[in-house]
Formats: structure tokens, sequence, C-alpha cells
């Protein structure tokens, strides 16, 4: 029998002190208690985020806080422009389809990263009332160059920066008052180390005056709402009450890492995930902007990469994702973000090469691991 290991993209492992906190009797949410909860993880994620907005936070997925966005700074009258450069790029479009919005969509090839100038160039072309991207693109592993389009951005008052960072944010630093994000999301389920069911938002002055103009339908998702009750420690509906006591242990074992650590354990994992996968011969399926998150790579030519997912969960009782639509069978995709270590990361690439190995890939057994092992202890 093996233990279940979990190394995927999301949902990721919860830690032990989380479960055990998630665990406690259920209190009521309109209490001086809970009131006391949601103070410390307002102020936890504030700093997680650094920004000194609030950031909302609903009992959804992170397409929840996706949607809302969308519905919160969008008049009937807008046109969107959206970076779609994979499956959750993908996403932000059809929002704006399903409720009639004009949008432009910038579509970048899977496993390469937006170029700036080329939004540059749209924002020239049209007014914009949001740019809608990633930050990290899960299905491609790709990590979008955010702070410049940011930048970009800043130019254009009459436009909002929206950015999905559901496996960036906890990752990757990403300082949302410094570079101008409008909207930052996240979810529960990735670097937060939580069950799925959490959705957050941040929002930024110039965000609010957006919501302000909004004239699109919204209830659960109204952000003014939101906000108003935020700020006196509450929900507007009821909230995922044990969800939020695991947050608050969560972000407390996040401060006490400290910002730089956390961003410094997660680039030398993906490092060193790199180098080992890169050594068993098999190529990044995003060479050029690969994400700290997640890592892609495509599976040796002439085998399907399900059958190396597959073999890992039934030899190894191991799950990792597949591709999703045009790279299905093409590629798969190791997480190492939010609850791992480096022992997690050499267990992944010691299963990955024994399933290599099963499937007819001539590789050296250990190759993967003694490449990885390099990286890290180097740190």
């Amino acid at each position: 029998m093996y233990r279940y290991r979990l190394m995927a993209p999301g949902p990721t492992p919860v830690p032990e002190s989380v479960l055990l906190k998630m665990a406690l009797p259920i209190i009521h949410h309109r209490t001086e208690a809970f009131e006391k909860v949601v103070a410390e993880v307002r102020e936890g994620l504030k700093w997680l985020y650094q920004t000194k907005n609030e950031v909302l936070i609903f009992a959804a997925s992170g397409t929840g806080a996706m949607e809302g966005a969308v519905v919160n700074l969008m008049a009937k009258s807008d046109r969107a422009l959206v970076v779609d450069g994979g499956k959750f790029g993908e996403r932000w479009w059809k929002i704006c389809q399903a409720y009639g919005l004009a949008h432009d969509v910038l579509k970048v090839e899977w496993g390469q990263a937006v170029d700036p100038k080329i939004i540059e160039a749209k924002l020239q072309e049209h007014k914009y009332r949001a740019v809608f991207m990633q930050a990290s693109e899960t299905s491609t592993g790709v990590m979008h160059p955010v702070e410049a389009v940011a930048k970009l951005v800043q130019k254009h008052p009459e436009t909002a920066l929206v950015v999905d960072a559901i496996t960036a944010l906890g990752v990757i630093d990403i300082p949302t008052d410094q570079w101008g994000i409008d909207v930052l999301i996240t979810g529960s389920q990735k670097a937060l180390m939580l069950p799925p069911g959490l959705a957050f938002a941040s929002l930024s002055p110039k965000a609010l005056a957006f919501c302000e103009k909004s004239d699109l339908p919204k209830f659960y998702f109204d952000f003014k709402r939101e906000l108003k009750a935020i700020q006196q420690n509450t929900t507007a509906w009821t909230p995922a009450v044990s969800l939020i006591l695991g947050l608050q242990e969560v972000l407390q074992m996040m401060k006490a890492e400290g910002l730089e650590n956390l961003f410094k354990r997660h680039a030398l994992q993906a490092r060193a995930t790199r180098e080992g996968l890169k050594a068993m011969g098999l190529k990044l399926f995003a060479p050029t902007a690969p994400s700290d998150a997640v890592t892609a790579v495509y599976s040796p030519e002439g085998m399907d990469a399900g059958k190396i997912v597959k073999t890992l969960k039934n030899k190894f009782n191991m799950t990792i994702a597949g591709g999703q639509d045009q790279a299905k069978g093409k590629i798969f995709r190791i997480g190492h973000l939010g609850y791992y270590d480096p022992m997690d990361i050499l267990n992944a690439l010691a299963a990955v090469e024994s399933a290599l190995i099963e499937q007819g890939h001539a590789i050296q057994p250990g190759v993967g691991l003694g490449a990885a092992m390099q990286v890290l202890m180097k740190g």
C-alpha cells in the first residue's frame, strides 16, 4: 500500500495543523468570536497581497471571483481586452461573452508568455475598461509578465488591470499596490494550502470607482456590498466558516516563514523540478517563461502523456495532471506550489522516472533525481 501523494497544481496538500483547525467545532458567523477571526484574516491577506486595500472573500471557486471582477468593473457599453494563452485565459472571454460584453481576445500560443508590446499596441488602438489576464497560466506552466503589463495599463487611467493569480499568489512576488494591479484574484486550493471553496479579490481605488459605474446584473458577487461587510469584519452572506478558520492558520504559517523565504522556496523547488525532468530527456512546454507553481513537460515522442499520469496513479498512488484541450495526451504537469518540500519533489521525479522507463523511455534510473539534487544542494 502506498500513501496517497497529491502532486497536481491544485488542489494541493493541506497541512496537518490546518486540518485540525478546520476540525474544531463550528462557530456562528455573526458573533464577536468570528469577527475577531475575520479581522486577523483581513490583515493577513493584505500582508500576503502586499496591499493597503481590502481583499474580498467569497465562498466560491476562483472562477467566481473572476466572474465577479467582470460584472463589477464592466458596464454594458464597455469593451474588454482578454489575454488568452491557455485554458484559464480562455475563461475570461467566455465570462465576457456570457454577459454580452464587447471584448477583444489576444491569442497567445500555448507555452508562450504574452508580449507586452502587443498589449501596448491594443491599448493605443481602443479604449478598454479592463485588461484581463493570468499571472501563472496553470494549463501551460507559463508565467506572464504582469509587472510589464501593469506599467503599460497605468498609462491609461480609463483601464483597469485584472489579474488571475490563482496559481501565483504565495508563489512569486506580486506586490499588488506597487505594480498597480487593480483586482488580483486567487483561490484557496493552491498556494494557500486549503481545500477548494474560497475565492479572493483585492480592490484598488480605481477598481472601486469602476464598480460605481457598472450597470451589469450582480447579486452574490456584488463587490460594493462585500466591501462594506469586510470593513466591518464580516461577510455579506454566510461564509465558509471552517475554511476561514483554516485560512487564519495558513496565514500564520506563511508569516512565520516570511514572504522572501516563501518565494525562494517555491523558486528553488520549481528549478529542481525543471532540471530533473530535463535530465530525463523531456522538453519543457514553457521553456522561456516557466511558472514556479507548475511545470509542464512534453512526454517523449510517440508516448501518450496520459499513460504516464495513469501509471503514477496505479503504481504509486500519486496524482499529477495531464494536458488539457489541445495539449491533451502531449504534456503532463507537476505542481510544486503550497505545502511541498524538497522530498516531495524528489518523490515525484522518482515516480516519473519509473513510469517513463516502464513505458519504454531509455534513461538511466536516478538521472533526474541527481539533477534535481544538485539544484537543491546548491540552494
